[in-house]
């Protein structure tokens, strides 16, 4: 059966040659009969020790007929089994699948404090195969490089120390302190260097005696003089905060006032040209770097001011930039911006009579104000100071209104203007309304020269301007002989 099928699949598919070739080129080599065969072609030789299986039969079985058994298959174990005849387990009813015993499978709860154990690596084994063990080859040359780089170090450290030591020597002078002090200030001071302003001095040398103020005032920019706000519809815009003009216009005549703002120069120095075009009352400007850093906060160090602190007075609104000399500050409320502020104005009279009384250090005077109100606080002072001095003139001046109840009649029972609070028209006024009317009218005096001369202050500043642009080389050749710009500027003179 197996055969017929087989035939019949041939003759239904011929086999195709494995090759394209045409048969003339083929050779093919036939041989004889009498030739010897190749050992190609000799058959293997048969051991006959090998029994020869049986030829194969297929075995029909008929659906009538009911075999009693099938031949049994040995398992590679050595075990016997039987298998029933496809009739029998195409008849044979399918049990239905029972359900699974699931308790005996381990559980997928995950214990998060159980820690799993630490896989052991042999020590040895771990720098066998990192090679960690092993030192790194260093050449001769880096050997010697490395030598140099360490003395050089060394010698470094050694000579910063020795210079630390011995620094404190001025002009062959030593200070009454002791060694370790003076080591521990300078190696302080040298490794504070990055730290400190840019120059050992912030202000020049003060003007003569005639032009110099006996004081100096310190101002802060944002927050006291004007204030700043972003939005996005504008951008940045600075407002002037109200009386800030009559501020500084004023107090120039007592102080030297300086402005000192945090800000870097880029963009506090506009504003400051706003405020001051002419620069007449802020002669000064100082801006962030001329401040330091103490414990990662901007400060304010009076003591490069090339100033006497005992005349420096620091109005500022943020305390941690008068942290080194919080004795000559006064701290305010920053302004924010809003209409009819008078915070400014309000501090002129304290200020004004500091200089007005010429107070030998400030630092007492504004250690009693601290934590205080002192625009209200000195406003009190001043009123019962000068209710003192009116007494005490009544007393020694007693004549009426009038000019009748005079003499001993008015000894006795007091003069009229006294008890009724009347100002009786001979009566003086105090030392600091005095003052203050001459301060008044001088400032009235220096307003009016500035308005008056303004545009030829302008053009004046202008001309200024273009020299400096005109002074300023365009070329190496300029800038090294400077020829083009001096020649330019002989000829116009």
């Amino acid at each position: 059966m197996l055969r017929l099928s087989t035939r019949y699949l041939i003759s239904r598919h011929p086999i195709r040659p494995f090759h394209t070739s045409y048969p003339t080129t083929i050779k093919i080599r036939h041989s004889s009969p009498s030739d010897p065969p190749s050992p190609a072609e000799k058959p293997p030789n048969v051991p006959e020790d090998i029994i020869p299986s049986p030829p194969f039969e297929p075995e029909v079985y008929s659906p009538s007929s009911t075999p009693t058994s099938f031949p049994s298959s040995s398992s590679p174990s050595g075990e016997t089994t039987s298998s029933d005849p496809p009739s029998n387990a195409i008849d044979t009813p399918l049990e239905p699948p029972t359900t699974p015993d699931l308790s005996k499978l381990p559980s997928l709860d995950i214990d998060p404090e159980a820690a799993l154990p630490e896989p052991s690596q042999d020590k040895n084994e771990t720098n066998q195969r990192t090679r960690a063990g092993k030192k790194e080859y260093i050449s001769s040359i880096d050997r010697q490089r490395r030598m140099w780089v360490r003395i050089g170090m060394t010698s470094l450290v050694i000579g910063g120390l020795g210079a630390a030591w011995y620094i404190d020597q001025k002009d062959g002078e030593m200070t009454n302190t002791t060694h370790w002090t003076r080591f521990k200030t300078n190696l302080s001071e040298m490794l504070d260097v990055f730290n400190k302003p840019a120059f050992k001095t912030l202000l020049p040398d003060p003007l003569p005696a005639p032009h110099q103020r006996p004081y100096t005032l310190i101002v802060d920019l944002e927050g006291l003089l004007v204030s700043s706000t972003w939005d996005r519809a504008h951008g940045w815009r600075t407002a002037k905060r109200p009386g800030v003009d009559y501020f500084l216009g004023y107090l120039s005549q007592f102080y030297e006032i300086v402005l000192f703002t945090s800000q870097p120069l880029y963009t506090a120095a506009p504003v400051a040209e706003k405020l001051d075009p002419f620069t007449s009352y802020l002669p000064y400007k100082l801006f962030r770097e001329s401040t330091r850093y103490v414990d990662g906060k901007v400060v304010k160090d009076l003591s490069y001011l090339n100033r006497d602190l005992s005349k420096v007075i620091v109005l500022d609104t943020n305390s941690e930039h008068t942290a080194l000399q919080p004795d000559n500050a006064i701290i305010v409320k920053p302004w924010t911006g809003e209409k009819g502020d008078h915070g400014l104005v309000d501090m002129i009279p304290f200020l004004e009579s500091i200089a007005m009384y010429n107070t030998p250090d400030v630092r007492p005077v504004l250690k009693a104000y601290e934590g205080k109100d002192i625009p209200i606080e000195y406003a009190k002072k001043e009123a019962e100071t000068k209710r003192l001095a009116l007494e005490q003139w009544e007393r020694t001046h007693p004549k009426s209104i009038a000019g009748a109840g005079s003499g001993w009649v008015t000894s006795l029972f007091g003069s009229v203007a006294s008890q009724s609070g009347q100002r009786r028209s001979d009566q003086p006024l105090t030392y600091l309304e005095q003052k203050r009317a001459e301060a008044q009218k001088q400032y009235q005096l220096e307003k009016k020269y500035y308005q008056d001369n303004a545009e030829e202050f302008a053009r004046m500043i202008e001309e200024d301007k273009q020299r400096q642009l005109a002074e300023m080389k365009g070329s190496i050749w300029g800038f090294l002989t400077g020829g083009a710009a001096t020649g330019g500027t002989t000829e116009k003179k």
